[in-house]
């Protein structure tokens, strides 16, 4: 399983973020032959979902490791993965919630 970096996650949101508010110089406005390229929100979203669920994942194993009493098992190393795992979760369930509300207000809206 592979680690995820969170200054490489928090600067990839950024510059989404940046691209869905539509952040860009002021001197010239984009036409339809230079749009920006198109980003694939389902497996951007599908991959973060698969990064949380990895954190997860190494993070129980490091505890069952530390539970066992296993060589190397660390208490340090244990507890710094159940905080990222954590961290990371409530991030997604934040993303999810703000989803959820853009939703709602979305179909709330007058037509």
């Amino acid at each position: 399983m592979s680690q995820i970096d969170v200054n490489s996650v928090l600067s990839q949101m950024r510059a989404l973020g940046a691209q869905a508010t539509g952040a860009m110089p002021t001197a010239s406005l984009p036409s339809a032959s230079s749009a920006a390229p198109s980003v694939d929100f389902g497996s951007l979203f599908k991959q973060s979902l698969g990064a949380v669920a990895a954190q997860q994942q190494d993070a129980q194993t490091q505890q069952a490791a530390f539970e066992r009493g296993d060589p190397g098992a660390d208490l340090v190393k244990t507890s710094i993965a159940g905080q990222k795992a954590d961290l990371a979760f409530r991030g997604l369930v934040e993303v999810r919630n703000k989803l959820t509300d853009a939703y709602t207000t979305i179909m709330n809206m007058p037509v």
